[in-house]
């Protein structure tokens, strides 16, 4: 990056630019402005992802093929920005767009305004758009990020009110946000009103054709995410704070693994899912800022390194599991396996050599709650516990061999941060309490849903000793699948203090009321 950017204080989103300035920044004809009609349209605002210290994704999607400009800054008037090459955005990605910027300072505002040209008359140029996020720290600064899961789920779609939970977490200004899997519902079709148990209904205000249906070409599954955008709040968070993604189980089908039966699904006319699975992965990839993995363009997990006290792991739980059933192996082999040997190795090579004060392990799914394959027969291991509460076997293993390297290895830190289950709870992990205790004492924290129906809270195995210390979650009289309107919908906050190092989390609700609390002092090296 040239010297051109310099630091500046931190700025509100720049909500409008200029025409005629950003056309003589971009190098672009004036001319092409008097065609305004007929430019082309950025069709679901901007995103921003996958952000360190020094680099970041940014991402944009525009309705016909088209060569988009690109200028980032490091002030909102775009004084002396910076110039990148252009991209274009074609019909085999569905016209998004997205691209890695590096060699940015730490610790800094970064601007980054987009101009689509079309590409059957490049004079004729759109108008800008523009978003914002900031680098993480080089020295030590106070941190703030918000974690959740859960969006579009049983029905419940884009309401009067919207998908308010993602308005109520922009208030806290987070320096990223935490999308922590069921990201999408592929599986869940919408319609125009939803009968609610208490006689009143919930209204979908917006439905397209794509969601009126399960997905199953691609274009249905790039059509999930699309609906997700068409959401004023979630379009409004995108452009101010970077969402880091990671996927479960909806982004594809419900449970899904290499067991996954669709033959008596009278849903699905396509029923492999293999192929499901490969073509929601592509609509992933492309709808979202993850950063893109040379060595596996696929993958998921990933870490990201936000300064000096943190270190963010992200978990893939779906991609390399074994077949759902039982989970009562004991041996770990690749029916047992819910992370895989390779991301298993790799997650034990980057907990050893990072230096973080803190490592937060991203896992779209929790650890001791019982997450049934087949809720209605209470059988099968849909997550990592099988029920049982006994030694530890099937996924099990393999969570227990890390847990154990981590003790071993003088880890220390980690946070568990996770979702799935539709309900927010804090967990903590007792060797005191367990069948299996070879680790140390840890703490996992679950929020959800963002924008879904509300359930739980679900039993507890206690292989591990999860102790239950705070749970929201519907009352028997409040029955389950309660609406968002309900109130039950939540996500978290979690702030790092730059001068004790104190880590906070907050388990919040949808209104922004705090519903507990805690603080964690690090451990210091001996």
């Amino acid at each position: 990056m040239p010297n051109t950017l310099k630091s500046v204080t931190r700025r509100t989103l720049l909500q409008g630019v200029g025409a005629t300035g950003l056309v003589a920044a971009s190098g672009l004809a004036m001319p092409s402005y008097a065609r305004a009609a007929n430019a082309p349209q950025f069709t679901h605002g901007v995103q921003s992802g996958d952000v360190d210290a020094s680099s970041g994704m940014i991402w944009t999607r525009v309705d016909r093929p088209s060569r988009i400009q690109m200028e980032i800054s490091t002030v909102e008037s775009f004084k002396g920005a910076v110039r990148l090459a252009p991209m274009d955005a074609l019909p085999e990605s569905d016209f998004t767009m997205k691209r890695l910027i590096e060699n940015l300072p730490s610790d800094q505002d970064i601007f980054y305004r987009f101009v689509a040209a079309d590409l059957q008359d490049i004079n004729v140029v759109s108008e800008p758009i523009v978003g914002r996020f900031r680098t993480g720290p080089s020295s030590r600064r106070s941190v703030r990020f918000a974690w959740s899961g859960d969006t579009a789920g049983q029905g419940f779609g884009i309401d009067e009110k919207g998908m308010y939970t993602y308005g109520t977490m922009a208030r806290h200004q987070p320096d990223f946000f935490i999308h922590s899997g069921d990201t999408i519902y592929a599986d869940g079709p919408l319609k125009d009103s939803v009968d609610l148990s208490d006689g009143a209904k919930w209204i979908n205000k917006v439905v397209t054709d794509e969601k009126r249906k399960v997905a199953e070409t691609l274009a249905e599954y790039r059509g999930q995410w699309k609906y997700n955008m068409m959401d004023e709040h979630v379009r409004a968070l995108s452009a101010v704070c970077p969402t880091f993604f990671q996927w479960d189980d909806h982004e594809v089908v419900n449970n899904w693994s290499s067991s996954k039966n669709l033959m008596n699904d009278d849903r699905y006319t396509e029923k492999s899912v293999f192929l499901l699975s490969a073509r929601a992965a592509r609509a992933f990839h492309e709808m979202t800022p993850i950063r893109y993995t040379p060595v596996e363009p696929g993958r998921v997990y990933r870490k990201i390194a936000y300064g000096p006290m943190l270190d963010v792991f992200f978990i893939d739980l779906r991609s390399y599991r074994g077949p759902n059933g039982e989970s009562k192996e004991t041996v770990i082999d690749d029916r047992s396996r819910i992370i895989g040997a390779e991301q298993v190795a790799w997650l034990k090579r980057e907990l050893a050599n990072s230096r973080a004060t803190w490592k937060v392990l991203a896992c779209d799914m929790p650890l001791g709650v019982m997450v049934w394959d087949n809720f209605k027969e209470l059988k099968g291991a849909e997550a990592v516990a099988n029920g049982d509460n006994g030694k530890a076997s099937g996924r099990e293993l393999e969570i227990a061999d890390l847990l154990r390297y981590i003790k071993n290895a003088g880890i220390t830190n980690t946070v568990w941060l996770t979702a799935d289950v539709h309900y927010t709870a804090a967990h903590y992990y007792n060797p005191d309490k367990a069948q299996f205790q070879d680790f140390a004492p840890f703490w996992e924290f679950v929020s959800g849903p963002l924008h879904a129906g509300s359930f739980g809270p679900n039993d507890m195995d206690m292989t591990f000793g999860p102790e239950v210390k705070f749970v929201s979650a519907p009352t028997k009289e409040q029955g389950q699948n309660l609406p968002p309107s309900a109130g039950l919908q939540f996500f978290g906050l979690v702030d790092i203090d730059g001068a004790t190092e104190q880590l906070t989390v907050r388990l919040m609700n949808r209104d922004d009321q705090e519903l507990w609390k805690i603080t964690l002092d690090p451990a210091r090296a001996a």
